[in-house]
């Protein structure tokens, strides 16, 4: 199914779980940690300058926000692991998360977004065996994959294997906003699990 990027609209935005109505469509999710690039990434998946707003300020993503795009929804969660919050917004953060995780939405599919210049931190670390031990589909795409020169992303991919759990049964996609790399295989990811929502619905 090809979908027409164009088309897709931000939804809806909520601070608190409790706030999301119940789910009308399939969703995908992004997760990360601030500043990986997460809003930068749906702006590019869906060829639009600022439909997710993109904010030099880590931490600024402080809600669950919704994007709609046929018959998906595209959810933004907010970055986690930024030292200079308080520890209440944290929490709050983490309640958000993991509710919208824990929930019965019908969560096709987590973009897990790392760095790819870095080590994975922990909470990355955390949220990757998170995906693995509830089973949830994920697929992690290194994002600044431009900012490395080649021997130097040929180490950070053979760093990884040790350093991210069941690597090697991992899809992975680097991806770049400046040279696109990676931006088709992640809309042919997407168009599959709108493909299966199709057939799903006739």
């Amino acid at each position: 199914m090809k979908l027409n990027y164009n088309k897709a609209e931000f939804s809806a935005s909520y601070g608190k779980f409790s706030q999301i109505p119940p789910p009308e469509k399939t969703e995908i999710a992004f997760a990360g940690h601030s500043n990986v690039g997460k809003s930068t990434l749906i702006n590019k998946l869906f060829n639009r300058k600022n439909l997710a707003r993109v904010s030099s300020v880590p931490g600024k993503t402080a809600t669950i926000n919704f994007y709609s795009l046929e018959n998906l929804y595209f959810t933004d969660l907010p970055g986690y692991g930024y030292a200079k919050v308080s520890k209440a917004e944290k929490e709050r953060w983490a309640e958000l998360i993991e509710g919208y995780l824990n929930s019965d939405r019908d969560i096709r599919l987590v973009f897990m977004l790392v760095d790819m210049r870095h080590k994975p931190t922990a909470d990355d670390i955390s949220m990757i065996n998170y995906l693995i031990d509830t089973e949830m589909p994920f697929v992690i795409v290194l994002t600044k994959a431009d900012k490395l020169k080649k021997n130097e992303r040929l180490r950070r991919m053979e760093a990884f294997a040790d350093e991210i759990p069941c690597f090697e049964d991992i899809h992975v996609v680097p991806f770049s906003s400046v040279t696109f790399e990676g931006v088709e295989e992640l809309r042919s990811i997407v168009e599959e699990i709108a493909d299966d929502e199709d057939q799903g619905a006739q």
